[in-house]
């Protein structure tokens, strides 16, 4: 006779919130956590090995994230449906999540009893998103960079030198200062650096 019981993996680098996600879980009778992985390489190979139904991943993993382990599990075993974890509902993540074929978008601080349903939902083939994630992602501020500016900040990165960006680009070092400057200047920052990590974090490069 076949078990009826949902078939979850759950990853996650801190051990802690493994264990605790592995006991809220295990308390439902309908579900049976075949799988826990530390990184995101780790929770792909679980999961070709035991195949769940449900993988419940947190979004920032060492050697893949989560959105990377949704992405390869889509490729590689499309009947897993991919939960992701999160603390913030920047837009870029939850496109990236989406994109990636995640069912689910959940935030970390949700109420013990959300993830289970969530866990049951996307096994039916519905989606969910986080209502506060999706409220955060809808009222995050636009990129206040030109596609440019964006192309040029991406390509200097923290502290690519000036001529190695010129070059990339076509474009003569005085140019490639110019750009940083302006974005330095719009994204009210303290330096490249400072720029290149505000940039990153609101997911506008």
């Amino acid at each position: 006779m076949t078990d009826p019981r949902i078939r979850v993996l759950i990853a996650d680098d801190e051990e802690l919130i493994r264990e605790a996600l592995v006991a809220l879980l295990e308390r439902e009778s309908d579900m049976e956590v075949v799988a826990i992985a530390a990184d995101g390489r780790q929770a792909v190979d679980r999961a070709l090995a035991h195949r769940p139904d449900v993988a419940v991943l947190d979004l920032q993993m060492p050697v893949v994230d989560g959105v990377g382990v949704v992405a390869e599990l889509s490729r590689q075993l499309p009947g897993c449906a991919g939960v992701i974890l999160t603390g913030h509902g920047r837009p870029h993540l939850l496109r990236r999540a989406l994109t990636s074929g995640a069912r689910g978008f959940l935030a970390k601080g949700a109420p013990s009893t959300a993830l289970a349903d969530v866990v049951r939902r996307v096994h039916e083939g519905h989606r969910y998103v986080d209502p506060i994630l999706a409220a955060d992602a809808l009222t995050a501020a636009p990129s206040p960079l030109t596609s440019r500016e964006a192309e040029v900040l991406a390509t200097a990165r923290e502290d690519r030198p000036i001529r190695e960006v010129a070059r990339a680009m076509f474009l003569s070092p005085g140019t490639v200062r110019n750009y940083l400057a302006t974005i330095t200047q719009k994204l009210e920052a303290g330096s490249r650096a400072e720029a290149y990590r505000i940039a990153r974090e609101n997911g506008w490069i």
